[in-house]
């Protein structure tokens, strides 16, 4: 680099720091300590001269925000670390009693407390993203997608102003995922649809669908005429510095970076000071500059978090505490018999569409028989529907004062809608069935979409109308007909050209390879869902052994009662069931033999393990099958039961807590090597 260059270099670098330091007061600090047109003149010095000198722009650059062209369409990046979805609880009674679980999980471990500290901050009702940084420097966004893998939207999230594009600080960490959310506030929307109004466009129906649709947008010159902004609230990676040790230190750590969080949270000495935040915010609610549907609880300290890990894919460290459901009035104009995928007969209520809890809603579920008879909703009836954030809207109640007449009461049909077979009721259940299985065209679609789906076969690009279009035409009656397809019969479908069939094609023949417990969750069996599906395969081992095994050999399968078992064996007796089974192994469809068909007494059987950090021979959930399979209980939080704890690379705070507690510690080597001896 020339003399001259370094010089310019040199005034680059000042005028960046420079607007930077702006943006922050302005955007996160809401504090401009210069006016507009100052502002404006610096940014334009900074562009003539990047103009002149274009082999000195930097991609953190204030200028580079918003890209110049379209991109495509967003490819998957996978979390390091899963982002969890929230929990519930929408009273005071619910609101203790998980308080109750909290401390009665922690006093099992050793921690009796009769306080919990949380953090309490306003739940905004936006879009979860997930940033990564590297030396500072921004270089990836995603959204939250299923919580392990989202769609990457960095070429949007640039274009925030909120978003630093380089952290500020001078000791930068060597990476760090930062969680945030993603929201449009109030004024801004308005003001985005009053404009769209004004030229003739549609305009959004509420802030957080105009969130979620500015971050999917293939230009990102189109989101950055969106006034998005974002809060930040948690770490999901931290390699290179210490991680705070509480929940309030974590947003405090994250506010110094110059990622801007939610300026309401507040920590909480109990349960109590929880409700009184709560009923501070409700009250001031719509005085808030955005849209917000509850207030969302954390436990403050991060090894406690740790302690009490997730269920599912919730954390039981967190909860969300959801404000009164929104109702309005509105009439019912007719009421309709859907067929679920199991060929439950669910009725539906088409309604006079009306606005309420941010979208507008026609139709209302009314869950089954029973609930229909107690709620004695008719055709006509002036009833009260409620939504609660993104509960499925419901009817509340009727009003019979304004009932006609002339009106009768709602039936069961006796024959399914669709197919015209029997509808049955067994005993005990709540729910009726129309008994057509893949004969009902209604149950026959929702069987292909499940055995499609991500986390059955995951055939990508074989979605809900193309679906339709192939039963529709007679070319798919179940799932084994998916494999049959020729490239001229998808071709000739809507929307389905040459290169689309070609590549639906290759990405049915890929899905044939998949895992034992994949292809059970994908069959739709009553009740098995995708741990169930992994407990039969990690037991029983062959699909052989599955088909053949009775009610008393499935109940030997851990968590696995005599209902499930019931299902799973009624079935494997339909012979229409095991015909398409085998059509789709003489299809080609096979999975990896397990580790082991049957594990004996070994090193691994009865322990209970956690992994930690990442491995680098294997993927978390193999490793978790692969331990299943040995006979080890894999758990999620340390506890004085627990028997080991497998670290990977950049391992978190729960090897610290296994050396406190005396329990073995093993390398990802020494893991492998005592996989081999139980073999």
């Amino acid at each position: 680099m020339s003399g001259s260059q370094v010089g310019v270099a040199r005034e680059l670098r000042v005028l960046r720091e420079a607007i930077e330091e702006h943006n922050f007061s302005y955007y996160v600090l809401d504090n401009p300590v210069i006016p507009d047109a100052e502002y404006d003149r610096l940014m334009l010095q900074l562009q003539v001269l990047e103009a002149n000198h274009p082999e000195l722009v930097t991609s953190d650059s204030p200028t580079q925000r918003v890209g110049v062209t379209p991109v495509g369409g967003g490819s998957v990046v996978t979390h390091y670390a899963p982002m969890l979805s929230l929990g519930n609880v929408f009273s005071k009674s619910e609101l203790l009693d998980f308080d109750q679980r909290v401390r009665d999980q922690l006093a099992s471990r050793g921690f009796e407390l009769d306080n919990i500290e949380y953090v309490a901050e306003p739940k905004l009702d936006g879009v979860a993203v997930n940033l990564r940084y590297e030396n500072g420097v921004l270089i990836l966004g995603a959204t939250r997608g299923d919580g392990t893998t989202g769609e990457d939207i960095t070429h949007n999230v640039r274009t925030i102003p909120t978003v630093p594009l380089r952290l500020r600080t001078e000791n930068a960490p060597v990476a760090l995922e930062v969680r945030g959310e993603v929201f449009m506030p109030r004024e801004g929307f308005l003001a985005y649809n009053q404009r769209v109004l004004e030229i003739g466009e549609k305009p959004f129906v509420n802030p957080r669908n105009a969130a979620a649709g500015s971050l999917r947008q293939l230009d990102p010159r189109l989101t950055a005429r969106r006034p998005l902004e974002v809060f930040f609230y948690g770490i999901g990676l931290l390699n290179g510095q210490i991680r705070p040790k509480t929940q309030g230190e974590t947003l405090k750590y994250l506010h110094n970076l110059g990622l801007r969080t939610c300026p309401e949270w507040e920590v909480m000495a109990g349960v109590q000071d929880c409700l009184t935040y709560y009923a501070q915010i409700l009250k001031k609610r719509n005085e808030l500059p955005y849209e917000i549907d509850g207030v969302v609880y954390k436990v403050n300290a991060l090894e406690n978090q740790e302690l009490l890990g997730a269920v599912s894919r919730a954390p039981r460290w967190a909860i969300a505490h959801k404000f009164p459901a929104q109702e309005e009035l509105t009439v019912i104009k007719e009421i309709k018999f859907q067929v679920g995928r199991t060929g439950a007969i669910t009725p539906v209520a088409r309604l006079q569409p009306v606005f309420v809890g941010g979208v507008t809603v026609s139709n209302a579920t009314l869950h089954n028989e029973d609930e229909l008879a107690r709620k004695d909703v008719r055709v006509g009836d002036s009833v009260i529907v409620r939504r609660a954030g993104d509960v499925i809207p419901e009817i509340v109640k009727v009003i019979k004062e304004r009932r006609s007449a002339g009106s009768d009461p709602v039936r069961l049909p006796t024959k399914c809608p669709v197919c015209s077979s029997e509808v049955v009721r067994q005993e005990g259940e709540a729910v009726a069935r129309c008994i057509g299985g893949l004969v009902c065209g209604a149950q026959r679609r929702e069987a292909i979409r499940h055995f499609a789906s991500r986390r059955a076969l995951d055939i990508k690009g074989l979605g809900t109308k193309l679906v339709d279009q192939l039963v529709t035409r007679g070319l798919v009656e179940n799932p084994s007909d998916l494999f049959g397809l020729t490239l001229e019969q998808i071709s000739e479908l809507e929307r389905m050209g040459l290169k689309s069939a070609e590549n639906l094609l290759e990405t049915l023949n890929k899905s044939k390879s998949t895992t034992f417990n994949r292809f059970l969750y994908a069959l739709g069996i009553r009740e098995v869902g995708e741990s169930t599906a992994l407990a039969l395969a990690n037991h029983l081992c062959s699909l052989e052994k599955l088909m053949a095994a009775d009610v008393k050999r499935l109940e030997e399968v851990p968590d696995i009662g005599p209902i499930v078992a019931a299902n799973i064996r009624a079935f494997f007796q339909e012979d229409r069931n095991c015909m398409i089974v085998n059509q789709l192994m003489r299809c080609g469809v096979s999975w990896p033999q397990p580790v082991r068909l049957e594990f004996e007494d070994g090193p691994l059987k009865g322990k209970t393990i956690v992994l930690t950090g990442t491995l680098l021979g294997m993927t978390r959930d193999v490793a978790k099958q692969t331990l299943s399979a040995l006979g080890a209980n894999v758990t999620s939080s340390i506890s004085k039961s627990t028997d080991m704890v497998i670290v990977g690379d950049h391992p978190g705070a729960k090897v610290d807590r296994a050396l406190k507690l005396g329990v073995m510690v093993l390398s990802e080597d020494e893991f492998n090597a005592l996989i081999k001896s139980d073999h």
